[in-house]
């Protein structure tokens, strides 16, 4: 085996995967959302433990903090919540099949990408639709 500093530097493999390397996937795309809904859902549950406090501060502070989440901006970020969390759980049911041995061709993984982020928008549609029905 030749000395690294040899090897002509067209020949050199890189020491570390580059993303100028790589072209994006949505299987890429589908683990970094993984990541980042995971961090979101940090700060939300940090807002869900906000909502308990005030519920169980009596009726001038739940008022307030339902005031909070009853505004559009406040619905919003339920709305974002909702979806990170389904999104979360689709990419936990992703790695559930992978780690059962299933979806590994190219094909296949660009599918589950794209389908849990699918199934993950129409499950939030489905619960707001919910919510708004049982209120």
């Amino acid at each position: 085996m030749a000395e690294p500093s040899q090897v002509p530097l067209e020949q050199r493999r890189p020491l570390s995967p580059h993303l100028q390397i790589y072209r994006w996937s949505p299987t890429m795309a589908a683990s970094i959302a993984h990541r980042a809904t995971g961090g979101a859902l940090y700060a939300g549950t940090i807002l869900l433990a906000f909502y308990l406090l005030g519920l169980a501060g009596g009726a001038h502070s739940y008022a307030a903090v339902s005031g909070i989440f009853g505004s559009f901006f406040g619905q919003l970020i339920l709305f974002g919540y909702t979806f990170a969390l389904m999104l979360h759980v689709m990419g936990g049911i992703r790695h559930a099949l992978w780690d059962a041995g299933y979806g590994f061709d190219p094909e296949q993984r660009d599918r589950l990408a794209w389908g849990s982020g699918i199934v993950a928008a129409v499950l939030t549609v489905l619960i707001w639709i919910a919510v708004f029905i049982l209120r």
